[in-house]
């Protein structure tokens, strides 16, 4: 009888202190939980206490890629005025597409998506967006000498060209619904920009792309022209996870910050501003300002040129087509001065005043030697034309494009080589595998050319001979 009482207490005693414990167990992860979920989402808090801030974006002329070796792109450019406006680094991750992108925000692997992304009510619903920070609209591309098509109804009868899966195709679907007689041929994977450039060289007569994107090419394909638009305005904005609301509050804050300062505008110019520099030949010009312009210059030219070994002809045809032997020039990459240094490359080269000539010819020239001792396995006239394709892409995306030939079984040593192969690193399947990424890889190869031409025009021209050497 004794036992059995005592073992009725301890039994008692037991479900108490289990059930004490079972409480307290869910009041500590009721309490707990908020902190334990806060680990799955990027706070502000969180960002400002690691003073790192990881966005993840495109690696496309818009968003985010290297040029000269230099990150630049103006989703790079406002998220790196973030991180300055929260004191803090910035971290870059690259994907694809907005699918790849949603999960870094809910895993907490990334803080925001910048990535040129439209708001739309569908996405509205998975993730949450900032105040719009820039309206585009779908415009039509044609070339420049083709005034028929002005409007969507002209579009009757012809034959455009867009990506596969766009919001491009959408549109032109309802139009074609909505009566317009059109013809519709898609591309698998083909860059925007690739197509506006087929515009501007006739080899398609209309096109279809998003404003900004179609701005951004002005200068690079002015053959292309916008011409009217199709659908409504609509407003590109940053994406966080939708618990992160102290994060986008913030981001709200700094864009009303930087349209009131202005911070936004030197911004935008420096991409989308009509600076009317387009890289095509005037010859006419040319010869116009050689003969006004050169004259101040060519003493410093020449002792530079004759210093690292290359002809001073080919030096100046080099400055004409970065400058047009403006020292005051500036590219809307921020490259200045006779032979567009980047800052960074200037203080690498102990430049003090990137404005000044003599300052500016001497790192231009000694930075192109040390690009032409670098391609040293080719020879001649290939290593010449590496070298300057590398001034000015990069040595990094021409290393990507020298590997690319390599695996396509081609000699990597030869500017043919680099000819096919540098304008592929502007399709994702190509530059997703390389190591600097995205590259607007028909660039160096216009300017490369242009080069050559001028180049070939001094010394038809007789102008007073220098070294026929193109490196020592």
């Amino acid at each position: 009888m004794v036992s059995s009482a005592i073992n009725k207490i301890l039994l008692q005693r037991s479900f108490v202190i289990v059930t004490v414990f079972f409480v307290w167990a869910v009041v500590v992860l009721c309490f707990a939980y908020p902190f334990v979920t806060a680990h799955k989402f990027v706070t502000l808090h969180k960002i400002l206490k690691n003073k790192e801030l990881t966005i993840i974006t495109k690696n496309t002329a818009h968003c985010y890629y290297l040029y000269r070796d230099e990150p630049m792109g103006f989703e790079y450019e406002l998220t790196n005025a973030f991180a300055d406006y929260l004191g803090v680094r910035l971290k870059i991750r690259l994907a694809d597409d907005l699918e790849s992108m949603i999960p870094a925000l809910m895993d907490g692997s990334a803080a925001l998506i910048a990535a040129g992304i439209i708001t739309t009510p569908t996405r509205q619903k998975e993730i949450a967006f900032s105040d719009g920070y820039m309206e585009i609209q779908h415009t039509i591309i044609t070339h420049r000498n083709n005034f028929k098509i002005n409007n969507p109804h002209d579009l009757a009868g012809k034959t455009i060209h867009v990506t596969k899966g766009t919001p491009y195709q959408y549109h032109l679907e309802k139009l074609r619904d909505e009566g317009t007689d059109l013809f519709i041929q898609l591309y698998e994977d083909v860059p925007t920009e690739e197509l506006i450039q087929k515009v501007s060289e006739k080899e398609i007569e209309v096109t279809v792309a998003d404003s900004n994107i179609a701005i951004l090419n002005r200068r690079h394909y002015p053959g292309a022209v916008m011409r009217g638009t199709i659908g409504d305005k609509q407003q590109l904005g940053w994406a966080v996870n939708p618990k992160a609301r102290q994060l986008l509050v913030s981001i709200n804050s700094f864009f009303r910050t930087i349209k009131e300062n202005r911070q936004f505008d030197e911004i935008y110019n420096k991409y989308y501003g009509d600076k009317e520099d387009f890289d095509y030949v005037d010859l006419r010009a040319f010869h116009r300002r050689i003969k006004t312009r050169l004259s101040r210059y060519s003493p410093f030219i020449k002792a530079a040129a004759r210093k690292h070994g290359f002809d001073w002809r080919l030096i100046v045809a080099q400055i004409y087509q970065e400058s047009h032997l403006n020292p005051w020039a500036r590219s809307h990459a921020g490259a200045r001065g006779l032979m567009q240094l980047l800052p960074g490359t200037a203080r690498s080269l102990g430049v003090k005043d990137i404005h000044n000539p003599v300052e500016n010819i001497n790192a231009g020239v000694q930075h192109l030697r040390n690009l032409y001792d670098h391609f040293d396995s080719a020879q001649d006239e290939d290593r010449l034309r590496i070298s300057l394709a590398a001034y000015n892409i990069g040595e990094g995306h021409i290393g990507d494009a020298r590997n690319l030939a390599v695996k396509m079984k081609l000699n990597p040593d030869q500017w043919s080589s680099l000819v096919k192969t540098l304008p592929l690193l502007r399709y994702r399947k190509y530059y997703k595998n390389s190591k600097y990424g995205y590259c607007r890889g028909t660039e160096p190869i216009q300017y490369t050319k242009q080069i050559m031409m001028y180049y070939g025009i001094l010394k038809r021209q007789g102008i007073e001979f220098g070294t026929t050497r193109f490196g020592g």
